[in-house]
């Protein structure tokens, strides 16, 4: 396993859900560190300031945030070859299957619904995190 710090890029407009989750992949990983931006735009702005050893090992995008969505975001993304690893994941309270369809298609490994119970949020944070291990895991040391 990798040593570098585990960092997830966290893009949500609604700060309560933000508070949820990250409480959630804290409880299970009080390590991680949480970089919080409020749109799609800060989102891509954090990405292209940051140094190599300083990437996210997660990206979890709302599905709609001010500025650039998180479709527009894995767009942009794909642009930088950098970021390709970086496994990506959208959260949303949509279950659209076409806005799943399109996120899957532009690079998002996964499509999560914002869950009703905590118990479900629980399960949703430990599969982010298996997520970011696996990529860890796969990085050049």
């Amino acid at each position: 396993m990798s040593n570098r710090p585990k960092i997830f890029l966290f893009a949500d407009d609604d700060p309560e859900d933000q508070e949820i989750l990250e409480d959630a992949i804290k409880a299970i990983d009080p390590e991680i560190k949480l970089h919080m931006v409020h749109n799609g735009q800060q989102a891509i702005e954090y990405l292209e300031s940051c140094s190599d050893p300083d990437l996210p090992c997660f990206i979890i995008l709302d599905y709609k945030m001010p500025v650039f969505n998180a479709v527009e975001v894995l767009e942009r993304i794909h642009y930088h070859p950098r970021l390709h690893p970086i496994p990506k994941v959208v959260w949303s309270t949509s279950n659209q299957p076409e806005h799943v369809k399109l996120c899957l298609q532009k690079g998002a490994l996964e499509y999560f619904v914002k869950p009703m119970q905590m118990s479900e949020l629980a399960e949703i944070a430990r599969r982010m995190l298996d997520l970011c291990e696996n990529a860890l895991d796969k990085r050049p040391q």
